[in-house]
């Protein structure tokens, strides 16, 4: 499913009514009975008070309709405006004037009034409906919005929000201040980024997605360029097979102060159906870590004074790759001058498909030619930080535009990138942004990354996925096997090695219920 931008969304409206020639208020009266329907299933109308929080815009149109079907079926309801009526444009005055002719109380607020008059009415309530802002919201929440929102949020009632919760900035996901905490979200044509993003998925609750009568080609517009990963089915492993034929990669990886990055990414090769995984590591640490990851194959190399990779080791790391589907490159290898360097020179140099993470993403920062001149293709698994320098930017700047600095990076680098984080984004060269859905907070821990490297080159090297779909696809599993790990343990105190653990069981958990997680989205939307 495509996930669109406020702007694009707002086109697909204009498509709608001037190419489609559908009205703006059937479309209005769509998605408010789209929004009813969701109240009726999730928690009764009949019998029931209710709230509905309005503004002058569409968000507010769509929550009077949504008023006017409560009372049509034996619901109270009560409408509050934050704005004058005066405001509606033509399409929200139609369904204004159906209101007022129904009977509904529509009680206007103001500065002054706005505390009172919402307590009273929200205490009463069963349920509230929030059509305050929807996607517009560009600037912080101030005044009786402000005030109306912290009631809302204050009230312990069940929550419906209209499109997006009021407070989230459509495009970022980010609060503009304070927002509204939905139990349950109805949006409209597509998913907004902002709905996808974290910390605004988090505030939307359960998320329905209805189309209200676009045509397909309309919300499957290739003009739109992010949406929700793409799911493939696993392939079955082949009962006459060979470790061979399950890949090979080598990591170049670890130092004598970073033992655990090492371990974590060739190992989780191996758990993520790998065949051969090789490990080239400082020669004092492959003892340590041998000692814990003994079906890794070594291959120590030659090490600085400090414990780390020594720069001669290139034309051997060379050498050794070209029997090789994949390498790794980065974890732990320090930031060390030699090291440094040679991961620049390796990525420069090197003729196969290659991940580099960590240490290795902090030796190509100010070096992108190293990596945008490469043939072969390269993926970057940057967290927000890493992301950072790498774009010569702060890390507010990523966090407060995660898709939209995604899709420069990919341009400056030539590589495909995922930006390690609640909801990971994975953005292609060609501008194309997949929001990943699996994981959970309890993955932000030391080595929870390092796994992701062998997941992904498992994705490749074993399952055989094309390289972009294999990056997609060592995300999602990943992330799914940290889900896996949180039901199991819980997310406080969840370690790496509890992810790594879970990596086989999450592999045929998916591979047996490819449908099912595909049908709903794997367990986070809803479509009506």
């Amino acid at each position: 499913m495509k996930v669109s931008t406020v702007q694009q969304m707002h086109s697909l409206d204009r498509r709608a009514i001037e190419q489609y020639k559908i009205p703006g208020y059937i479309l209005m009266e769509n998605a408010g009975e789209a929004a009813y329907y969701v109240i009726l299933e999730e928690f009764g109308v009949k019998g029931r008070k209710f709230v509905v929080f309005c503004g002058s815009g569409h968000n507010g149109g769509d929550g009077l309709v949504v008023a006017r079907k409560i009372n049509s079926t034996g619901g109270q309801v009560v409408v509050l405006c934050l704005s004058s009526p005066q405001k509606f444009d033509d399409t929200v005055r139609f369904h204004y004037e159906m209101v007022e002719k129904a009977g509904i109380p529509f009680v206007l607020l103001n500065d002054e009034n706005v505390e009172e008059i919402s307590r009273k009415y929200v205490s009463e309530a069963d349920a509230i409906v929030d059509a305050i802002f929807g996607t517009g919201i560009s600037r912080e929440v101030r005044g009786r919005y402000r005030k109306a929102i912290q009631i809302i949020n204050e009230s312990g009632k069940t929550v419906f929000s209209i499109d997006i919760p009021s407070g989230v900035h459509g495009d970022t996901g980010q609060v503009m201040g304070v927002a509204v905490r939905a139990d349950y979200t109805i949006t409209y044509g597509l998913p907004k980024t902002g709905t996808m993003l974290f910390p605004g998925f988090e505030l939307c609750g359960k998320l329905y997605v209805t189309h209200i009568s676009f045509p397909p080609e309309n919300y499957n517009d290739p003009a739109i360029r992010t949406e929700l990963t793409r799911l493939l089915p696993l392939p079955e492993r082949p009962m006459d097979s060979h470790k061979g034929a399950f890949g090979k990669v080598m990591f170049v990886s670890g130092s004598a102060r970073y033992m655990g990055a090492p371990y974590f990414s060739a190992m989780s090769f191996l758990k993520a159906g790998g065949g051969l995984s090789y490990l080239a590591t400082p020669r004092s640490a492959a003892p340590f870590i041998a000692n814990k990851g003994s079906e890794i194959v070594f291959l120590p190399q030659k090490e600085t004074p400090s414990g780390s990779l020594a720069l001669e080791n290139l034309d051997e790391l060379l050498e050794l790759s070209k029997g090789m589907d994949m390498v790794v490159l980065g974890p732990g290898i320090s930031l060390d001058e030699e090291p440094q360097e040679l991961a620049r020179r390796l990525s420069e140099s090197l003729d196969k498909p290659l991940l580099i993470d960590g240490d290795g993403l902090t030796a190509v920062a100010e070096h992108p030619a190293v990596v945008s001149r490469r043939t072969a293709p390269t993926v970057l698994t940057p967290h927000p930080g890493e992301m950072a320098r790498l774009m010569g930017i702060t890390v507010s700047d990523v966090q407060a535009d995660r898709i939209g600095v995604l899709r420069e990076a990919t341009k400056k680098w030539n590589s495909y990138i995922v930006l390690k984080g609640s909801h990971s984004l994975i953005g292609h060269p060609d501008g194309t942004v997949y929001i990943n859905l699996s994981g959970n907070a309890g993955m932000a821990t030391a080595g929870s990354g390092d796994v992701l490297t062998g997941t992904i080159a498992a994705m490749y090297a074993a399952a055989k996925f094309d390289f972009p779909d294999a990056v997609r696809m060592g995300v999602f599993i990943h992330g799914f096997a940290g889900d896996m790990a949180a039901v199991s343990i819980g997310e406080d105190g969840m370690v790496a090695g509890d992810i790594l653990a879970f990596l086989p069981e999450a592999i045929d958990a998916y591979r047996e219920n490819y449908e099912d997680i595909v049908e709903n989205f794997y367990y986070s939307l809803w479509v009506i």
